[in-house]
C-alpha cells in the first residue's frame, strides 16, 4: 500500500513486517485497536523500568558522594597502599648478578632471546592481571564502604527519629533547661481564665443596713437614744414627731463619739469616721445637724468647731438655714461662706480683733470649696485649729472636685504648727499617725469626718483621698449585680418614684413639654437640660408660644435672682422651671410632683439626682425622660443596672400634637429672630 502523506517515493511496508514490529508475526484476526493497546502497554512497562533504574542510579550516586565526603582520608590511604603494592609487583627488587662470560653469551644468544620474549609476554600478562585485580579490589572496597556508610546512616536515622519522638513527649510535659538552653512554659491551648472579682474592704462590703421604705419604718423621736429634751421639743415644734430610718441610725452613732466630750474620743481613742449612702429625700441633712448641734450646746469659748462643705451655693444656703433654725435659742453662731456676700463682709462675720487678738465669731461654718480656700489663704482671722467635725455633703461630687485641693488646705489649717508661745498648750494637735502610747499622751481633740451622699462611690481608691479613719458605713444598698459582675454600681431610688421614658424625635421635644403642661395638666414641672444654652433656648420658645408661666434656672442668673426664682416656684407662681444640673444636687424644692429630663442625662448619678427632686420624704412623684431612637437601649440598660425598680414606656401619639404645630412653626420663626437680636446686643 502507498502512504498518503509521504508521497510516491515512500517505500512500502508489508503487513508481515508491521506485525513483527508489534510483536505479532501472524495475522490472528485482531483489530488495529487491540494491537495499539498492546503496544501502549509494552511502552508503559519499559518506561516504568527505565524510571526505576534512573531512581536507583541517583540514590546510589548520592550515597557514593556522601561516602566519598565522609571517608576521603581512608580512601586516599587505601589507594596509597595499593599503589605501593602495584609498584612492587611491577618493579621487583633486582638481584646483583656477576657479568657472564663472552663464550656463554655467544653460544646461548638465541636461547636467551627466546627466553626474553617469553618473559616479556608473561610480564605483560601479569601487568594486565594486576590491573584487573586492582580495579576489581578498588570497586569492591568502595562498595563495601558505601554499604557500611549506608547502614550507619540508616542507624543514625533511626536514632534521630527515636530522639525526636522522645523530645516531643518530654516537651509536652516539661522541657529540661539543660537540653534546650531555655525553659518552655507550656503549650498554647485555650484555657478558661477566671476573672478577677473586686474585693472591697470590710467596712464597704458589710455596712450597717438602713431600711429603704421610709413610710413603714418611721421611728418616734422618744425611741431614738441620745437626743436631748431641748432638741426633741425643737423637732416637735417644727412638726417632726418621727425620724426617718437613716436619721434613727446615724444620729446615735455620732452622739456616741462625743459622749465623753469634744476633747477626747471614747476610751481616749480617735472616733471612727461616718459615711452615709441613702436615697434622695431620706433626711440626711437632719441626720448630721441634730447631733452636731447637741455636741456644741455646752461649749464655752466660741471657736470654729464645725465645717460643712457643699458643692453649690444653693445647697450651702439650704443647709445653712437648717443649722440656723436648730441653733436658734442657743449661743451658737452659724456663718455662710458661699460668695453670696462680699469677701470683706464674710471676713467681718468670721472674727473680730479685740486688744490685738483675733477672736472667732462663728461656731459653725457652711461653705463652698472655692470660697473656703480663699478665706484659708487670705483671712488671717479665720482659724480651723479647734475644728471637731468636718461634714462633706454630696461627697461623691466633692471627691470629683479634689482638683481644687480644698481638703488638703483644710488639713493643713487644722494641724498648723503653733507658735512657740503656744507650744506648751495641752490642746496642741498633730497630724494622725500610727496609734502608740506616745501618740495618746497627752490626748488631743480629734477631727471626725462625716460623709453624706445619695450616690456615694464604692471605689476604695477614690475614698482613700479623704483620709478616712476606720470608717463606718451606713447604706441602704450593699450588693452588686450578680448577673453582670462588671456592671456599674447600684443605688437606691426613692420609694414613691414612678419612672417613664417617652420615645420622640428632636423636633418634637418642645411640643411634648407643651403637651405635658397644656393638655395633661402636669404642674409644677421641674425640667432639666444638659446645658445653660439649651435651657435658655427652651425658655424663650415656651415664653413666645404663650399660655405657660415659665422661668429658667442656671448660671446665667445672679445668686439673688436664682433665690427669688426658687421661692416663686415653691409658691406655685411658676408652672415650668427649666434648669441645668445646678438644681439637681441636694436642693429640697417643695411641691415638685413631676420631673422631666428634656435632655437625657449621660451618667447614672446625674439621673438619680435629677429624679430625686421629686418623691421626697416618702411622697410620690413622677419622672419622664425624653429619648431619641439612638438613646433608648443604652439609657434603659443603664437605669436597670443601677437598681431601678422599673422604667415604663409612655407613647404620645402624633395626632395629639397636630393642633399645636401651626402655632409652633410660627414660634420657631420668632425664636430665630429673638436669638439673633440677643447676639447682636452681646456684640455691642
Amino acid at each position: 500500500m502507498k502512504c498518503v502523506y509521504c508521497g510516491p517515493e515512500t517505500k512500502y511496508i508489508d503487513d508481515y513486517a508491521f506485525h513483527r514490529y508489534l510483536g505479532d508475526e501472524g495475522d490472528d484476526g485482531s483489530s488495529n485497536e487491540s494491537r495499539a493497546k498492546a503496544l501502549l502497554a509494552k511502552l508503559q512497562r519499559k518506561a516504568k523500568v527505565k524510571e526505576q533504574q534512573s531512581l536507583s542510579c541517583q540514590e546510589e550516586y548520592q550515597s557514593k558522594t556522601t561516602v566519598e565526603n565522609d571517608g576521603d582520608t581512608s580512601v586516599k590511604k587505601k589507594r596509597k597502599n595499593k599503589g605501593v603494592n602495584l609498584d612492587e609487583t611491577k618493579h621487583p627488587k633486582k638481584r646483583k648478578v656477576s657479568p657472564p662470560d663472552p663464550e656463554e653469551l655467544s653460544e646461548g644468544d638465541n636461547a636467551r632471546k627466546k627466553k626474553d620474549r617469553k618473559k616479556m609476554q608473561l610480564t605483560e600478562e601479569d601487568k594486565g592481571g594486576m590491573k584487573q585485580t586492582s580495579v576489581h579490589n578498588k570497586n569492591r572496597n568502595l562498595q563495601e564502604a558505601a554499604a557500611a556508610d549506608k547502614t550507619e546512616l540508616l542507624k543514625n536515622d533511626d536514632e534521630m527519629v527515636e530522639k525526636i519522638q522522645t523530645d516531643q513527649s518530654i516537651q509536652d510535659t516539661e522541657t529540661s533547661p539543660s537540653q534546650t538552653g531555655f525553659t518552655i512554659l507550656g503549650g498554647f491551648e485555650k484555657k478558661i481564665i477566671q476573672k478577677v472579682q473586686r474585693v472591697l474592704p470590710k467596712w464597704l462590703a458589710e455596712p450597717d443596713v438602713i431600711q429603704r421604705d421610709i413610710t413603714s419604718n418611721l421611728v418616734p423621736i422618744s425611741d431614738v437614744p441620745g437626743i436631748c429634751t431641748k432638741l426633741q421639743r425643737k423637732l416637735e415644734s417644727n412638726g417632726i414627731h418621727h425620724l426617718f430610718p437613716v436619721q434613727a441610725e446615724v444620729i446615735p452613732a455620732i452622739l456616741e463619739s462625743v459622749s465623753h466630750g469634744l476633747l477626747i474620743g471614747r476610751g481616749g481613742y480617735k472616733p471612727r469616721d461616718i459615711c452615709v449612702s441613702a436615697p434622695t429625700g431620706s433626711g440626711k441633712t437632719l441626720a448630721f445637724v441634730i447631733p452636731v448641734i447637741q455636741a456644741l450646746m455646752e461649749r464655752v469659748v466660741c471657736e470654729v468647731r464645725v465645717l460643712a462643705v457643699l458643692p453649690t451655693k444653693e445647697l450651702a444656703q439650704q443647709v445653712g438655714k437648717v443649722f440656723s433654725s436648730y441653733a436658734e435659742g442657743n449661743s451658737l453662731k452659724v456663718v455662710m461662706l458661699a460668695g453670696q456676700k462680699s469677701f470683706a463682709t464674710e471676713q467681718a462675720s468670721l472674727s473680730e480683733n479685740r486688744g490685738g487678738i483675733s477672736h472667732s465669731l462663728a461656731d459653725i461654718v457652711v461653705a463652698t470649696p472655692g470660697r473656703l480656700v480663699d478665706h484659708i489663704n487670705k483671712n488671717d482671722g479665720f482659724s480651723l485649729e479647734h475644728l471637731r467635725f468636718l461634714i462633706i455633703d454630696e461627697a461623691d461630687r466633692m471627691i470629683d472636685s479634689m482638683h481644687q485641693s480644698w481638703l488638703s488646705q483644710v488639713t493643713k489649717a487644722v494641724y498648723r504648727p503653733r507658735r512657740v508661745s503656744e507650744a506648751v498648750s495641752i490642746f496642741k494637735r498633730t497630724e494622725p499617725a500610727p496609734i502608740t502610747a506616745a501618740s495618746l499622751s497627752p490626748p488631743q481633740m480629734p477631727l471626725q469626718k462625716l460623709l453624706f451622699s445619695a450616690t456615694l462611690t464604692q471605689n476604695p481608691e477614690k475614698l482613700q483621698q479623704l483620709g478616712l479613719h476606720q470608717p463606718r458605713l451606713f447604706s441602704s444598698v450593699h450588693s452588686r449585680s450578680t448577673t453582670n459582675p462588671e456592671s456599674q454600681e447600684r443605688f437606691n431610688f426613692p420609694q414613691g418614684l414612678t419612672e417613664y421614658y417617652v420615645p420622640c424625635t428632636l423636633s418634637k421635644k418642645p411640643l411634648l413639654i407643651l403637651h405635658f403642661i397644656l393638655r395633661l395638666k402636669f404642674s409644677p414641672i421641674l425640667c432639666f437640660t444638659n446645658s445653660r444654652e439649651a435651657a435658655h433656648r427652651l425658655y424663650l420658645l415656651v415664653h413666645l408660644f404663650g399660655g405657660v408661666q415659665a422661668a429658667e434656672f442656671s448660671s446665667r442668673l445672679s445668686p439673688n435672682e436664682r433665690k427669688r426664682t426658687l421661692k416663686e416656684f415653691e409658691q406655685g407662681k411658676i408652672q415650668l422651671l427649666i434648669s441645668t444640673d445646678a438644681a439637681a444636687r441636694g436642693i429640697d424644692i417643695n411641691g415638685v410632683k413631676c420631673v422631666v429630663n428634656y435632655d437625657a442625662p449621660q451618667f447614672i448619678r446625674t439621673y438619680i439626682h435629677r429624679v430625686g427632686r421629686t418623691a421626697r420624704a416618702g411622697k410620690s412623684g413622677l419622672a419622664f425622660t425624653f429619648l431619641l431612637g439612638v438613646q433608648e437601649n443604652k439609657f434603659i440598660q443603664m437605669v436597670k443596672d443601677a437598681g431601678s425598680p422599673g422604667i415604663h414606656k409612655q407613647i404620645v401619639k402624633p395626632g395629639n400634637l397636630k393642633s399645636m404645630e401651626p402655632c409652633y412653626q410660627q414660634t420657631l420663626l420668632e425664636l430665630g429672630n429673638t436669638i439673633k437680636g440677643e447676639k447682636a446686643k452681646k456684640r455691642v
